[in-house]
């Protein structure tokens, strides 16, 4: 999505009075099936406010509780600001009922025109400035003396790619902040429920090999702290429609 760069990092910024520390992960549903008031939907800025937002919704599917996440030209993350160093694994269950279709371009996570995902899982880290190469730190400084906020300086996504492939690593095209797996992709067959368990620290370590110290000893030793976890859907880059749920989202030892 065109503007995921700004968007999906002032997510991060946005949620103080909901900040953990440490603490399990808050479920995304309250035991009577309302939304949990520990999450909270964040957007575009105000001056972008013709985008649509994606709905986060209480739901049933097959049954059972879930949170309902639909799409129409639209974005939008659904946001705690969970503290701390991170658990072993972050665990949840996703299904995509309806893939990114009837849109004006096609779905292109490596591309500007085409950066939409139906569903995806971010985690943002207090990730070392000194880490960052220099032109995008002082890309990063400019933004956060703008913004006024405490823009993180690391994001690693998990996405469910409805149209391309699945296991494809890489970086948002508008920001090297942010970068992402394809868990899932076209492949993936619709209206069923897929379980993933990832340890963060090892895809952090992959994903931002290039900013770690040589030599550490295990990819946790370098993992920077969490400053929030969020989920997230567009379409409003290829203007197109989506239709998924996520459960459980947990962190795991």
């Amino acid at each position: 999505m065109r503007r995921l760069a700004l968007a999906t990092l002032v997510a991060g910024c946005t949620v103080a009075a909901l900040a953990q520390s440490n603490l399990p992960l808050p479920p995304l549903l309250q035991n009577g099936g309302a939304l949990s008031s520990d999450w909270r939907f964040v957007g575009f800025p105000k001056n972008q406010a013709d985008i649509p937002p994606t709905r986060f919704e209480p739901g049933t599917v097959d049954g059972e509780p879930a949170l309902k996440v639909v799409t129409e030209r639209s974005y939008g993350t659904w946001v705690n600001g969970w503290r701390g160093a991170a658990p072993e694994r972050l665990q949840w269950r996703w299904r995509l009922d309806e893939p990114l279709s009837g849109g004006v371009a096609p779905a292109n996570l490596l591309s500007k025109a085409g950066d939409d995902a139906a569903l995806k899982v971010c985690v943002m880290f207090d990730h070392a400035l000194d880490r960052v190469p220099f032109v995008e730190r002082t890309l990063l400084r400019v933004a956060r003396s703008v913004s006024g906020a405490p823009l993180p300086a690391a994001t690693l996504c998990y996405v469910w790619d409805s149209v391309g492939a699945a296991s494809v690593q890489g970086a948002n095209p508008y920001t090297r902040r942010v970068r992402f797996i394809s868990l899932q992709g076209r492949d993936a067959p619709l209206g069923r429920w897929a379980n993933e368990s990832r340890d963060v620290a090892r895809d952090f370590a992959t994903l931002f090999a290039d900013e770690l110290p040589q030599g550490a000893q295990t990819p946790r030793a370098d993992l920077p702290p969490v400053n929030t976890v969020l989920i997230g859907a567009d379409s409003d880059n290829t203007a197109s429609r989506s239709l998924g749920w996520v459960a459980d989202l947990r962190w795991a030892p």
